[in-house]
């Protein structure tokens, strides 16, 4: 991903946190990570995130998602005998439809990524609205995608290992890399 995509995605990211009235330091803004996914689809398969604290014992982060933006299907393993990660997914903004195993919704309100097909797996839907939330267990498949308004999403959670997450789309290189431009 280019390092002026990478701005221009902080941007529309922090004016999204500026609506909500999310207020981030100057450094939070400069610092939002814009996980791409390695597959140069931003707008429909990735992410923008804050991280306020992640240590060995607890995480906190703000989520955001562009409008029917997707995280890819993953799941947080356990890391050198510790449980995977453990998330609470709060909704701030917007509307969220989370993926998780269970009885596979008859007719999913989201729109799986086109050419991604054989990479979504778990279609039981969770719609979480502002002031909802849903708590993931560990090593459970989930994906989430905003609805047509973008999204805000709190994380709170158990340590965060972001380079440990398992996808099942084996393309998405986890932990962003940027080019500079030319």
């Amino acid at each position: 991903m280019k390092r002026s995509e990478v701005k221009a995605a902080q941007q529309r990211a922090s004016k999204l946190f500026e609506k909500v009235g999310i207020v981030l330091s100057p450094s939070e803004l400069d610092h939002i990570e814009v996980a791409s996914f390695g597959l140069g689809e931003l707008e429909t398969q990735g992410l923008e995130l804050v991280t306020y604290v992640n240590t060995n014992r607890y995480c906190a982060k703000e989520l955001v998602l562009f409008p029917h933006q997707t995280c890819p299907e993953h799941r947080h393993p356990s890391v050198e005998g510790e449980p995977g990660k453990m998330e609470t997914f709060r909704c701030r903004y917007g509307k969220v439809f989370l993926y998780v195993e269970g009885t596979p919704t008859a007719a999913i309100q989201s729109i799986v990524p086109a050419g991604s097909e054989p990479y979504y797996t778990v279609f039981h839907e969770i719609v979480l609205h502002p002031g909802e939330q849903y708590t993931i267990p560990p090593d459970t498949l989930h994906w989430f995608q905003a609805g047509a308004e973008g999204a805000v999403v709190s994380e709170f959670s158990s340590t965060s290992r972001d380079e440990f997450d398992m996808f099942t789309d084996p393309r998405i290189q986890r932990m962003p890399v940027i080019i500079e431009d030319i």
